[in-house]
């Protein structure tokens, strides 16, 4: 107790007095939450423009090719037919080039041709001067002469042979290179059509104009958000839990959603890493089909079953408890019109319920809600 200072006094009806049980705890966390399309498409401008005309509203409903914006930017039409023109000429430049190489490699083919035909003709010679001198009717120089022709021309022939080879080899590579500049040109003249495709701004996927973030006469800078299209049929529950309970959600956890006009069952399958505003954000989708009336942005809550704990000590959640914790309630006695600072150490929590593990037996009865102007203070006097 404070040296010096009385207990202070409290009404028993500006407290929160709850008493402990034994027995079985269903564990849930309760939170609230919003549905929110699944499949939400931000549209943002592929080029820097003019908004020229709105053509759809928000709200409405559409395809994927819905025109829902025109801009306007010359620039891109005048670099389009820029573009148009150079793949033409580098598409020229090809034809030109293989018909250039073409024309070289056939030259050399006809000269490689005419050595096989002179070698084919000097090996004629020499079998029919290597007979004559057999019987007698040519002179031995005559066969040698004939001999070294041959060697002559079939060393022409593969010289001819390989520079074939070659021209056929430089040919690939030059028209290899002219092919990458008319890819390079086709590449620019397809960055210039999406460019000039970007100034039809469409829906991109069926659903509901969410928003248009723009307005005719508007300059706008490539990347700025034009738009938000979703499928208002595809929905999850977004719900924010309470940080202190966070710790105990898990993926595929069974959840029941109430959406005021029904109820729906769903698993939660995404939980946010980052704590904002002393919440988390986890999103649940759901199993079957939504009740009527359900639509995105519609208030809902939510009910995240984490299972039951049999036969343990279990109190209303005091104030600012968390799972697995130590702390410490004003516990009243039984016939006693005071309340006696006593700690004790919290298990496993629940939206509305917590396990004790020590310091308060089931039957007895404690102060639950916020205590923290009698920090001071280990008694409390009731009235």
């Amino acid at each position: 107790m404070a040296i010096g200072r009385a207990a202070p006094t409290v009404t028993r009806s500006d407290v929160w007095i709850g008493t402990a049980q034994l027995g079985d705890m269903k564990r849930e966390i309760r939170a609230n939450g919003t549905l929110v399309p699944r499949q939400i498409r931000w549209i943002t401008a592929g080029a820097a423009a003019t908004v020229q005309q709105v053509v759809v509203e928000a709200g409405a409903r559409v395809k994927a090719g819905t025109l829902i914006l025109q801009l306007a930017n010359p620039e891109l039409g005048a670099n389009f037919e820029k573009q148009k023109a150079a793949l033409a000429g580098a598409e020229a430049a090809v034809a030109a080039q293989k018909a250039l190489l073409r024309s070289q490699l056939l030259d050399a083919q006809a000269v490689q041709a005419q050595a096989e035909s002179d070698l084919l003709t000097a090996d004629i010679k020499r079998v029919a001067n290597e007979r004559a001198f057999a019987k007698g009717a040519a002179a031995e120089i005559e066969v040698k002469q004939s001999r070294i022709t041959v060697e002559q021309d079939r060393k022409r022939l593969d010289i001819q042979s390989q520079r074939v080879s070659a021209i056929r080899a430089n040919v690939e590579a030059q028209v290899r290179a002219e092919e990458a500049k008319r890819d390079e040109a086709a590449s620019a003249l397809e960055i210039a059509r999406q460019q000039v495709d970007s100034l039809s701004v469409r829906a991109g996927i069926d659903g509901i104009l969410q928003q248009v973030d723009v307005e005719p006469g508007q300059q706008i800078a490539s990347g700025a958000k034009l738009a938000r299209v979703a499928r208002p049929d595809d929905l999850i529950a977004r719900l924010q839990v309470p940080e202190a309970l966070a710790s105990d959600l898990a993926l595929d956890l069974p959840v029941d959603i109430d959406t005021r006009n029904g109820k729906a069952t769903g698993r939660l399958i995404r939980v946010d890493p980052s704590v904002r505003n002393g919440s988390v954000t986890v999103d649940i989708a759901f199993d079957k089909p939504l009740p009527a009336g359900a639509r995105p942005e519609l208030s809902v809550e939510g009910r995240v079953v984490l299972g039951t704990l049999a036969h343990v000590v279990n109190v209303g959640r005091p104030y600012g408890a968390a799972s697995n914790t130590a702390g410490s309630l004003f516990v009243i006695r039984a016939g006693d019109d005071k309340a006696y600072r006593v700690p004790v150490r919290y298990g496993a929590m629940s939206t509305d319920r917590a396990v004790v593990l020590e310091g308060l037996r089931a039957g007895e009865q404690a102060i639950l809600s916020d205590t923290s102007q009698w920090n001071g203070y280990d008694t409390l006097r009731l009235r």
